[in-house]
């Protein structure tokens, strides 16, 4: 399922958020420094990651410091955040972020919304660490903390309707779906590939135990940085007729 946007009545009173889309922007800078390092594989961009990305051996001292990572190690945390492995990877995430994060953007406000953003990534970081603690694998990707705002999203408007794409074979169906099934679902297969990764080798380099710590944290946090004033006045555009 491809979501492409929230389909809602338009609000007279919109807040810019100008947050998610500096976060968006940030990552397709940091992403375009990537591709100015070359292709992977011919070492440097290579190099680059390894030692910018989350390691999770690098915080349970089963492996030393990859040479080259930023002192103290501990920034990869934050790093890792804004760093994507490929095109796929970083339109994907930026997708959903600009989908569902404007209106969570809006529901806090620009300051608490960065910080909510930011303590999601560190929650998926945190989860990752805890279920591959021998991993030597680079971490990397905006993912963990956007499963926060799909999180926080769900909370706050499970009844607003998603214009999604769904995949059918060969073909592509447009469909309106609520934000509760489309969220819920986005979760439980992270939950089921997640379990599949535990025992098996194949799993693909997807980091899914990162994006249930990043969607946990969000449910955790989103009521004490969201604005309630702010909330019910989007519920109630959410509540009109959809266009």
């Amino acid at each position: 399922m491809i979501p492409y946007r929230v389909i809602d009545a338009d609000d007279p009173e919109p807040i810019v958020p100008w947050m998610n889309y500096g976060l968006i922007a940030v990552n397709f800078l940091v992403f375009f420094y990537e591709l100015s390092l070359g292709a992977q594989g011919t070492g440097v961009l290579d190099n680059f990651l390894q030692g910018h990305s989350l390691v999770p051996c690098e915080y349970t001292n089963h492996c030393g410091v990859y040479p080259g990572t930023p002192n103290p190690f501990w920034v990869t945390l934050f790093i890792s955040m804004f760093l994507h492995a490929g095109w796929v990877h970083i339109l994907g995430n930026m997708l959903f972020l600009f989908v569902f994060g404007n209106h969570i953007e809006r529901s806090m406000g620009h300051v608490r919304y960065l910080v909510f953003y930011l303590l999601c990534g560190l929650g998926a970081n945190a989860l990752e660490i805890a279920t591959a603690a021998t991993s030597t694998l680079p971490g990397l990707g905006a993912s963990g903390a956007i499963a926060g705002v799909l999180a926080a999203y769900l909370v706050l408007y499970p009844r607003s309707r998603v214009g999604t794409l769904l995949f059918l074979g060969f073909f592509l169906l447009p469909a309106r779906l609520p934000a509760w099934m489309f969220i819920v679902f986005w979760f439980v297969l992270q939950l089921i590939d997640g379990a599949v990764s535990l025992t098996s080798t194949s799993a693909g380099g997807v980091a899914y135990f990162a994006h249930v710590g990043g969607f946990i944290t969000g449910l955790a946090l989103v009521r004490l940085f969201s604005h309630p004033a702010r909330v019910r006045h989007l519920r109630a555009y959410h509540a009109q007729p959809f266009r």
